[in-house]
Order: C-alpha cells, then structure tokens, then sequence
C-alpha cells in the first residue's frame, strides 16, 4: 500500500480524532458598506453594553445538512456573557436569539459588534439593531484581534461546557439552551475573571498587567454606568442561588446531552468506515 492511499483510507479515522472548531465565518457583502469598522483600538472599556458576538458550530465533524449553532455574546467592560443556541445559523433565528439575550441582561444592549459572516450582515439583524436603537459595527476580514473578548469566551463558556459532539436536533438544543440557562448563572455570578489593563514592550519581551480577579457581577456592581434599582435587583438573585446546585443541574443535562451525540457520533463514524472500506474493496 502506497503512503497516498495509506492517507486517504486513514482520512475519515484522522477527521473523527480532531477536536478542533471548524470556523463558520463566509463574507457576507449585503450592507457592508454601511456597517462601520470597529477595531480592537476603539473599544471603550469603561462603559457597560457594548457587546462583540459570534457564532460557534456545532458540527461535531459532520458538515452536513443543518446542525445547531450557538450565538456567544459577551460585553467588553464587565465580561458579562450570554450564550444561546439555535438550530441554523438562519438570519431569523440569529435575530431572535439577540432578542433573547437583550431580555436577560442587567443593563441595556448600547451595541453589537460581529465578524463579517453573512449571518450577521444582513437586512434582517441590520433592521433588528436600527429598530432598538443598538449601535451595529463589524470587525476587519481577518483580523481576529478585533473581536478577541468573544475569541476567548467561544472556548471558555461554549467549548469547554458542551464539547465538539454534533449537535442536530430539536431535542438537543433545548438541552442546550438549558445548560446554557444555568451556565450562564454561574459564570457570571460565581466566576472570577482577570482584564488586561496594561501592556509594555522591554525589547523583545512583552509584559502584560492584569486586574484582580472579579466575577462579572462583582463589575456590574462596581460600575456608576448602571442603575442602582438594576444592580439591587441582580443583589436579590445573587442570594437565591447555589452555586454547587448548578453545578449538580449542569452535570445532569450534559451526561444527557453527551449520551445522545455520542450515540449519533459512534452511528456516523461506524457508517463512514463501512463506506470507505466499501469503496476501496471495489477500487481493489
């Protein structure tokens, strides 16, 4: 057997192994031109409201035919985030989960700033963010800088909390979205986080300054952006949680979740093998 058809049989077995996200991200050109550039320079850091968002898919692998995606938002001055799925990345259901996420948060949406994917350019988000008064900008073609705070949250609060199974059904992203429902409790009430504050080059050495560590509730509270009827109403919920019991809740719904894409994983990967063997006994 030559090396090229030693990696050709070995391909599917290769791509079932790999745990890294496909990124999802193709140029959308409708009204690009009258959604302005945000870079990484223009944040205001001090401001509550102004959120970078993104899409994460859930292919688990298998880019076929529609599968869930999760709409990740997080706010750059406290790090508050939310996360929902969704079963496409239709421009319908992108809109809707902002409105749900608006509803959730402790202070208003001020703006939104996405990549360049024709999921978020489009007519339908654009007229959504003009109609509620949200300020609408987008991040350069390449330039993942630009929306790096939702960079990071895409592994910590999406990655690291449901995996890379596929995820295809209704079922399955309800689960979701009830994990999400808790996760989104606990990490912005019982997680701290560090922010950069400073950053200085000594020749060919960067050293970087960070805050203490504070939960993005703790930020919320400490910000004179936000009403006080706001911040005591969060002050209240803080009190009626338990984090160990959303912890317990959270394991529950994703042994769940995690059974049901396996068995689909396990499905697929056995039914893929069987046609690549298939194929090269007839090639032989």
């Amino acid at each position: 057997m030559s090396s090229a058809t030693a990696d050709r049989l070995l391909a599917p077995e290769r791509k079932s192994l790999q745990i890294k996200g496909r990124s999802w991200t193709k140029p959308g050109s409708l009204l690009k031109h009258k959604i302005p550039i945000c870079t990484f320079a223009d944040w205001d850091n001090a401001k509550p409201g102004c959120f970078q968002i993104d899409l994460v898919g859930h292919e688990g692998g298998n880019a076929r035919d529609d599968f869930a995606f999760t709409l990740d938002a997080t706010d750059v001055a406290t790090g508050w985030t939310e996360p929902v799925a969704i079963k496409n990345k239709a421009q319908v259901w992108v809109s809707e989960a902002l409105g749900i996420i608006r509803r959730r948060l402790p202070f208003p949406m001020l703006g939104v700033n996405s990549d360049s994917g024709s999921e978020f350019i489009n007519a339908h988000l654009w007229g959504y963010c003009k109609t509620n008064k949200i300020t609408f900008t987008r991040s350069r073609a390449g330039k993942k800088n630009d929306n790096c705070y939702i960079a990071q949250k895409n592994y910590t609060t999406v990655r690291q909390l449901v995996g890379y199974y596929r995820y295809d059904t209704q079922e399955e992203v309800d689960l979701l979205n009830k994990l999400y429902s808790l996760a989104r409790l606990f990490d912005n009430f019982f997680s701290p986080q560090m922010k950069l504050i400073e950053k200085t080059r000594v020749g060919s050495k960067v050293h970087k300054k960070y805050d203490k560590p504070r939960t993005p509730y703790a930020r919320v509270l400490a910000s004179k952006h936000i009403l006080e009827i706001s911040k005591e109403k969060l002050r209240v919920q803080y009190a009626s949680l338990n984090p160990a019991k959303l912890q317990r809740d959270m394991l529950l719904i994703k042994d769940t979740l995690f059974k049901l894409a396996s068995a689909k994983h396990n499905l697929w990967k056995a039914t893929t093998t069987t046609t690549e063997e298939s194929t090269y006994a007839k090639a032989s």
